[in-house]
């Protein structure tokens, strides 16, 4: 064991010199001048307090790699101590597989250390463009997710997931460390949680860095853990970190082994070892500065000696600080490296940064096998109540994972309770993941289930993102006024798979598909708290070609749909489906043939040369557009309509995202003068933000949405409450049809004040008998 601490000290020294160049200099790497203000960086960026934490980490699991030849990757929480993870994927030579200039020499080092925090270089954080990375870390508290849906259905990874003492503040985090109860060792991998404790965050100190160890040992062993301390002196810590790990290594496996070869009944949690590691902050740097304490301090989170380079007590400080490394031991410009560190270097196929899984490769790298929707599709007649998208979703996807059985590559995320959002029919082919102990009276409950069914938006979204950034096949299903908890992970993983399309090594991984339930136009009974659109518009917000918000009209079109995302590679998908018993209005193959452009023409309820365009967004509109359009071709036939579905939306245009929908097509839908009134799903602003490019003269145009009005009432009072009901978009149509001479002034007032007399007496009916009017409840389209 002594042989190889000491080849590990080498090896820290050496990645810490590095992590300290990128920081500091742009010139002079190898300290053979006397370090000069020219040599330092004109803007000092990065954070260098965590980086001596990762590279003791990095390099132990290293050295264990070498010696076990497992299977490990490694997920970094503070992702900001990036200098470490630029290091280490230097040092291993990876780095320089994906640019060339970062060669293991001299050169190389000048490269990596001038680029960083650089423009036009390397970012401050981890990032798509580093090898071996699938969590950004620019925002706290997903580390331990992601992690644990990395090694879903990969039995012999084991993700190595370091947790700041920071970053363990936030609730995603805290969450997160109750997903190995999810997390069955039969058929997945294992995850081994590092909390890096270094006491301070920016500014202050941390709360778990100044528990005590009792204590501490006392939560994790309460969140089921087997928890062991590593900290101490110089020499003791490797030692003890040596040791810890090596315990760590067999306890997994040893866990395993006895779960994956004797079947017997589950009476408890597999108790899964973790480390609490305990360094100072920004160990081995500047210990004082100025008479302010740094290392062990808050003042070594970021860049020490701010002033390297105008300042001569800092040229000073940072020029001892390097030379403590001794680098010159470590590294000479003609045989480069020292062979003891070479020695730890896992060899090629085992090192961290070219983890296959991090590149979306595994043996469950298969293409999801996706049934055929006509058996799950309708053919009854036209506007005919024909049940919930809910229901038929969970059926067809029930099918796929039958059909993909022997592959573990499909999983479903389920915040928000599988039962609730009525798609339970997956239950007839899997049933929802549960590690500990099940009871007789437990109903759809299995070790090996392939629902994760857990109330934490967090906890599942990054499970998913963990999951399908290695290679498989996954959809979230929440309610749609709780998915906003994770708008901000949806906006940095948008922001991670649109950096990840500049570097061609990094292969097309599965899509981050979302299936919003619940909506808020069927959350009458819950209330205004539930009664939220908001995600679709954060969505619609991202400026890329790959972000799409599905609207289906109906059950058949929700399917096609489904069946399209779900093999879909490299995109962001939403469909927000109904659990509510609802008409259907287009067969399959119409449905197919209205995913192909993302919006069609109603034919069957439209008229030649219309005066006037009626178009829905959403399930619940069309269902009032539809009733809307009814009324007014009853009361006044003479006026010619055309009804318009948009089924997708993408950010600033109607229809596919493939491109831009051009003025002249647009107009081929919407026509080139006459009025559009819109029933969308969302914000009112949502789809104005969309079509604004198209419109030609003002007031042509009205949209019609949710406009934050709400309250336990009934479903149809909710659209009289938002001005979105068939009677105000019928008293909208006469409006405008009395302004174009359409319809007369007399009749059309007559009709106007006919259907405000029924909103009235709406109100009146519902506070009387608490449900809607029955023409309301039994209405069905005629036409």
């Amino acid at each position: 064991m002594s042989t190889n601490i000491e080849k590990l000290k080498k090896y820290v020294r050496a990645l810490n010199y590095l992590s300290t160049t990128q920081i500091f200099l742009k010139d002079n790497f190898l300290l053979k001048d006397k370090l000069a203000f020219e040599h330092i960086k004109p803007r000092l960026l990065g954070h260098w307090g965590t980086c001596p934490g990762i590279n003791f980490v990095y390099a132990h699991v290293n050295e264990l790699i070498t010696r076990t030849g497992a299977d490990m990757m490694f997920l970094l929480g503070p992702g900001h101590g990036f200098p470490a993870i630029q290091a280490n994927l230097f040092l291993e030579g990876t780095l320089g597989k994906y640019y060339k200039e970062a060669t293991v020499d001299e050169k190389g080092i000048g490269y990596i250390s001038r680029n960083f925090s650089w423009p036009y270089g390397f970012p401050s954080h981890s990032n798509p463009g580093a090898p071996g990375v699938i969590l950004e870390g620019g925002e706290l508290g997903y580390s331990l997710s992601n992690a644990y849906g990395a090694v879903l259905d990969n039995k012999d990874l084991i993700a190595v997931c370091l947790v700041g003492d920071g970053e363990q503040e936030t609730g995603p985090a805290s969450t997160a460390w109750h997903l190995s109860k999810f997390v069955d060792p039969k058929i997945n991998g294992a995850v081994l949680p590092i909390l890096h404790l270094n006491g301070y965050k920016i500014s202050g100190p941390t709360v778990f860095g100044r528990m005590s160890n009792t204590d501490l040992k006392n939560l994790f062993r309460g969140y089921g853990y087997e928890p062991y301390i590593v900290e101490g002196a110089n020499d003791k810590v490797y030692e003890k970190m040596y040791e810890t790990l090596n315990t760590c290594y067999e306890s997994i496996r040893n866990i395993q082994k006895e779960i994956r070869n004797f079947d017997k009944p589950r009476e408890y949690f597999p108790r899964f070892p973790m480390i609490i590691l305990k360094t100072p902050k920004g160990w081995t740097g500047i210990k004082k500065l100025g008479g302010n304490k740094i290392e062990g301090n808050c003042l070594a989170h970021q860049v020490v000696a701010t002033e390297a380079n105008t300042d001569k007590e800092q040229l000073r400080a940072v020029e001892k600080w390097l030379k403590s490394y001794k680098f010159e031991e470590l590294f000479s410009k003609e045989s480069g490296f020292h062979q003891d560190i070479l020695d730890i270097v896992p060899k090629d196929g085992l090192k961290m940064g070219e983890n296959k899984h991090t590149f979306g490769m595994n043996e469950h790298n298969k293409e999801l096998v996706l049934p055929d929707v006509s058996p799950f599709t309708k053919n009854i007649k036209r506007g005919e109540n024909a049940g919930s998208s809910m229901k038929d979703i969970g059926a067809y996807m029930a099918e796929v994972f039958a059909k993909n059985s022997g592959y573990g590559n499909f999983r479903i995320m389920s915040p928000d309770e599988t039962y609730s959002n009525k798609f339970d029919a997956v239950f007839k082919t899997t049933s929802r993941a549960f590690a500990g102990k099940i009871m007789e009276w437990d109903k759809d409950l299995d070790p090996e289930g392939r629902v994760m069914e857990m109330l934490s938006e967090h906890s599942l979204q990054g499970m998913l993102q963990g999951y399908i950034l290695t290679g498989r096949y996954g959809v979230l299903v929440s309610y749609e006024a709780f998915i906003q908890i994770v708008g901000s992970m949806a906006d940095q993983f948008a922001k991670f798979m649109k950096v990840s399309r500049e570097f061609s090594w990094r292969k097309p991984v599965p899509s981050l598909n979302y299936i919003l339930t619940s909506s808020g136009w069927h959350q009458e009974h819950n209330g205004f708290s539930h009664q939220n659109p908001g995600f679709i518009d954060d969505m619609l917000q991202r400026h890329n070609n790959f972000t799409s918000v599905f609207l289906p009209p109906d059950q058949n079109t929700a399917l096609v749909v489904l069946k399209r995302v779900l093999g879909s590679k490299n995109e962001i998908n939403v469909i927000m489906a109904e659990k509510s018993d609802e008409p259907l209005w287009l067969t399959k193959e119409e449905a197919e043939k209205e995913l192909k452009d993302g919006l069609a023409v109603w034919d069957f309820a439209s008229d030649e040369d219309p005066h006037i365009v009626l178009s829905s967004a959403g399930q619940s509109p069309t269902k009032e557009m539809m009733a809307s359009l009814d009324i007014v071709k009853k009361e006044t036939p003479e006026v010619r309509v055309r009804f318009v579905n948009i089924l997708e939306l993408s950010p600033n245009t109607v229809g596919s995202s493939t491109g831009k929908m051009s003025v002249e097509k647009f107009e081929e839908y919407f026509t080139k003068d006459k009025p559009v009134i819109f029933g969308f799903h969302g914000y009112p602003e949502t789809l104005k933000q969309s079509i604004f490019d198209y419109v030609n003269s003002r007031g042509r145009f009205v949209v019609r949405g949710y406009t934050e009005t709400g309250s336990t009432t009934t479903s149809f009072d909710l659209h009289i409450r938002n001005r979105t009901s068939r009677f105000h978009i019928a008293i909208l149509v006469w409006t405008k049809m009395m302004d174009a001479g359409v319809v007369t002034l007399e009749k059309g007032k007559r009709l106007i004040s006919m259907y405000e007399n029924k909103m009235k007496d709406h109100i009146e009916y519902i506070k009387k008998n608490g449900v809607d009017m029955p023409e309301i409840e039994n209405w069905k389209w005629t036409r």
